[in-house]
């Protein structure tokens, strides 16, 4: 008798609902699809609790998904959607001969996901992502979690989580960059500044709207993107206008995944303004597209080529002023990981 393959099972709050939903958490679009081309024989099933809105099962890129369709509600809701969730588990625990289960984010997936795999002893681990790590998160407490369970993406999560909880996750695996994405002919840097990532308080891109402010006393004539949407939008649009710079910045709302790395190959610099950052994906993309990197955040202890990372907007401002007018500025790209790799240091987690 053939034997069953062995079968991998994926938690996450949100899946694309096909392959034109590029948006969609892009990173864990990218490890699904290099986790499915280099474990060709392994069953991979995406159990997505709240997104797409609607339930049902389908196929994207040849893996099979489960969308239990919570519409992100709250209070007896989600209740019921975790039940559902349950069910599904057991459901696919006597079908398939389970690998594993793993979790994005620490919060409902993980303590679904860790309560199921303890009770049928089988292997669990949460995959920490970024703001799950800080303070006040109660499903720390619900689910107690070791530090063998746990994978940080990146070496501040790492200190984030053991100064937060007194745990200290014993896996680091960051993010990775699909090379594939990006073309190999040179294209003109005509873009100085770009960013790109949700409109929200905690990525405070008014540093960047003043950021062109400033610069363009010495720059007139500066070019500058914002890829992304948010609650932030219209004041941000509205700060550029009162202050002369509408003209300056083009805010292109939400796009396609491909078109942001077009951009970021487009770019002289890269500004990512954020407070707080697990490990963004746009952090490795815009280094490996070649642009020049500005960060109020250092993800990793190692120090990369092209990346710099600031304390204050002044250091931010003289940083980028810097950076423009330097001639001596080359585009090379930087890897940090490749999504391969990171796919291959997940599996083997599981595989020990």
């Amino acid at each position: 008798m053939k034997s069953k393959r062995q079968t991998l099972i994926i938690l996450t709050p949100g899946f694309p609902k096909d392959k034109l939903d590029t948006t969609c958490l892009p990173a864990l679009q990218t490890f699904v699809k290099a986790l499915k081309d280099i474990c060709p024989g392994l069953n991979i099933i995406v159990v997505s609790f709240q997104y797409p809105f609607s339930a049902g099962e389908y196929s994207w890129h040849g893996v099979k998904v489960i969308s239990i369709g919570g519409k992100g509600k709250g209070r007896i809701f989600r209740l019921i959607t975790w039940l559902k969730v349950w069910r599904t588990l057991e459901k696919l625990r006597h079908g398939q001969d389970l690998l594993g289960i793993l979790s994005f984010w620490l919060g409902e997936c993980a303590f679904l996901g860790s309560s199921f795999a303890r009770k049928h002893q089988l292997t669990h681990y949460t995959w920490i992502l970024g703001q799950d790590a800080k303070k006040k998160n109660k499903y720390f407490r619900w689910i107690k979690p070791k530090g063998e369970e746990l994978i940080a993406m990146s070496d501040f999560l790492v200190r984030e989580v053991r100064h937060n909880y007194g745990i200290k996750p014993l896996h680091v695996i960051p993010v990775g960059v699909d090379i594939s994405m990006f073309g190999n002919t040179p294209v003109k840097r005509d873009i100085d500044i770009l960013s790109a990532g949700s409109l929200i308080p905690l990525k405070r891109y008014r540093f960047f709207v003043e950021a062109i402010i400033y610069l363009k006393d010495i720059f007139p004539d500066i070019r500058a993107v914002i890829c992304g949407n948010g609650p932030e939008m219209q004041m941000l649009k509205s700060l550029a206008e009162a202050n002369g710079v509408s003209s300056n910045i083009v805010f292109k709302g939400e796009v396609p995944h491909k078109e942001v790395i077009r951009l970021m190959q487009r770019s002289r610099v890269f500004l990512h303004p954020s407070e707080y950052e697990g490990f963004g994906t746009v952090l490795s993309e815009a280094l490996y597209s070649g642009a020049q990197l500005v960060s109020f955040t250092k993800p990793m202890d190692k120090d990369f080529r092209h990346h710099y990372v600031v304390k204050t907007r002044d250091e931010m401002n003289a940083r980028l002023l810097s950076l423009l007018k330097s001639k001596k500025i080359n585009h090379d790209p930087v890897l940090i990981t490749s999504i391969e790799q990171i796919a291959k240091n997940m599996i083997c987690l599981f595989a020990d």
